[in-house]
């Protein structure tokens, strides 16, 4: 196959910018002259492959201002005083590596340093500063003239183009044919060259959930009796001595959990408004719901326990975390804990002490409480300067509490809360004794406030659509938009989401109830990515493979943001519910679907 040369690859470009996107096109410079080239090349002490020579004689770079034609991820190409900038800068921020790649030879340091002499920066990256993009080699060798990627948080890496005029080729090829170019579609708005993503995923993934399900869960095994005691007996034809070996160490810190108190409501009812899962509500001791929540059958659920610290229904119930995603601490948890009744949350993390109150779903800033505390386990001389070790950091004491200061805070508060809402309640007692227990399915977050205006999204004048849009003409494309996001994903083979997508499409109102059925659908799909991320995780630090794949965490995630922005179509205003659903489409070409949904 012959490879377009330089020259024949920018004609193309310029024909299909000219044809359609003129904006892009009336940014492409115009040519460098050759003694502007000659004179880089001096400073910078290299010769610019002819490949970049050829393509600076074509168009010295491009304007940099909105609607500027550029690479996708790797920004727009460099003229000639961007190349030398960007090399000049980016051998200064090396210098200070000389010394840990002097071992590498030439054609090492091409692929491997930081920035060799010899290297040049050709594009600007997304920022469209010298911090990322692309560049080539110009050292002699068998690198000569090789297309790289560089990013200045990553090591840098060769590209699959051997030069630039491979990859203007496939940039010509994607913009006249439409297919991606590193992963993104080239499109035009307004004239305007843009890209954007195109996705695909997995239309059937394996579940996590049901792999928890055919999981069995783990028992803690009874203890071992105790053996039997032997006595010592003295020798008698001598003296004797008892040795001990080792140090005594020091007392753990007390159980001091975060803990949530409901008054009014019985254990039960509590895990119900936490989200228990039915199915899986038993009474467990503190060291069997820690093994439970460790093990596949959770499937990185949270697990908590509940129960009783006060006498009789008008007494308080109380809750503890022992594995999964925190809950206790989230607004949305404590409203719902809260309602029609009151919650007090006291947590201890590090050197902080939170003591938060809510009544009937309203939080009570006047009652809260917080005390910090210092560290106190690092290590001080006798003048109170730190004791550092071999490797600079500060020597610190091995089994004590490193914040005394906030253990006492936790106990001081709790005693408190008898005094001021007669709260009693003893973290220690509780450890072994089984208490009313569940897996939660947790509660969505609450969405973000809407934004006001809405401006863009994705490239597109999503402000300007909604000022020149009747609602109840931007009501029925968004919904058009919504219901093809719902099939791209999936999440309309579900009953719960295609009842509503119906009702929706009718311009019927669709009840969101907590704990309802779509409630509690779009909850365990936020489930089932989460666990597929925990088993994707877990994966990386075993020599198994994970049961789930990484397509299988992208389906399921898409599917909880199909319905968060499902969620969103019902709760929020228009104008951000639109720009919800747009922003979450998979498809590049949404955009023309969109038009015809305002034309229909």
């Amino acid at each position: 196959m012959t490879t377009l040369t330089v020259d024949q690859s920018w004609a193309r470009i310029e024909t299909w910018l000219a044809q359609h996107a003129a904006v892009s096109h009336g940014l492409l410079r115009p040519p460098a002259l050759p003694e502007d080239i000659a004179a880089a090349e001096l400073r910078l002490g290299v010769t610019f492959p002819p490949d970049l020579k050829d393509s600076l004689l074509r168009h010295d770079g491009v304007q940099l201002q909105d609607g500027t034609p550029t690479l996708g991820y790797y920004g727009p190409l460099s003229g000639v005083e961007d190349i030398v900038r960007s090399t000049e800068f980016l051998r200064d921020v090396g210098e200070d590596l000389a010394d840990d790649e002097a071992e590498l030879d030439e054609e090492e340091r091409d692929q491997y340093a930081y920035w060799p002499h010899a290297r040049l920066l050709i594009s600007l990256g997304i920022g469209w500063q010298s911090s990322d993009g692309l560049f080539l080699v110009s050292r002699p060798g068998p690198h000569h003239g090789r297309v790289g990627r560089y990013f200045d948080e990553g090591s840098p890496s060769f590209t699959e183009w051997p030069g630039l005029r491979h990859l203007l080729a496939d940039f010509a090829t994607a913009l006249e044919n439409g297919t991606p170019f590193d992963g993104r579609i080239p499109l035009v708005s307004e004239g305007r060259l843009i890209w954007d993503d195109d996705a695909t995923i997995v239309p059937d993934p394996l579940s996590p959930l049901g792999l928890a399900a055919e999981a069995t869960e783990p028992l803690v095994p009874p203890a071992p009796p105790a053996p039997e005691p032997v006595p010592f007996t003295p020798p008698t034809d001598g003296a004797y001595a008892v040795l001990a070996f080792g140090a005594a160490t020091a007392p753990e810190p007390p159980h001091q959990p975060d803990v949530v108190f409901v008054t009014g409501i019985p254990p039960e009812e509590l895990l119900a408004r936490l989200g228990a899962v039915p199915e899986t509500v038993r009474p467990r001791s503190r060291e069997q719901a820690r093994l439970s929540a460790a093990a596949p059958w959770a499937a990185y659920r949270p697990t908590v326990r509940a129960g009783r610290c006060g006498d009789g229904f008008d007494g308080w119930s109380y809750a503890t975390q022992e594995g999964g995603d925190a809950q206790l601490g989230r607004p949305e948890v404590l409203r719902r804990l809260s309602r029609g009744t009151r919650a007090v949350r006291l947590s201890k993390q590090g050197p902080e002490v939170h003591l938060t109150v809510f009544d009937d779903g309203v939080e009570r800033p006047e009652a809260a409480r917080r005390v910090d505390s210092p560290r106190e386990d690092y290590v001080t001389d006798v003048d109170g300067q730190p004791v550092m070790g071999p490797g600079g950091q500060q020597w610190q004491r091995i089994g004590v509490d490193p914040w005394p200061g906030s253990t006492a805070a936790y106990t001081r508060l709790l005693a408190g809360l008898a005094q001021e809402y007669g709260i009693t309640w003893n973290p220690e007692g509780e450890r072994d004794e089984p208490l009313a227990s569940a897996l939660l399915l947790p509660v969505l977050d609450d969405l973000p406030p809407a934004r006001h205006p809405v401006t863009s999204v994705r490239d597109f004048d999503l402000g300007g659509l909604v000022e020149r849009t009747p609602p109840e003409r931007l009501r029925s494309a968004t919904a058009a938009q919504l219901a093809r996001l719902a099939a791209e994903t999936g999440i309309d083979t579900y009953p719960e989401v295609a009842h509503a997508l119906e009702r929706i499409r009718r311009n019927e109102p669709v009840d969101l109830p907590a704990d309802g059925p779509l409630d509690l659908r779009m909850r365990t799909l936020s489930a089932q990515a989460r666990a597929a991320r925990g088993l994707l995780d877990a994966a990386r630090h075993t020599a198994d493979p994970a049961p789930v794949t990484a397509a299988d965490h992208a389906a399921w995630a898409v599917r909880d943001s199909a319905a968060g922005a499902l969620r969103a179509f019902l709760l929020l205003p228009l104008p951000a519910a639109a720009e919800t659903v747009l922003s979450r489409r998979l498809s590049a070409r949404w955009r023309d679907d969109l038009a015809a949904d305002l034309a229909g």
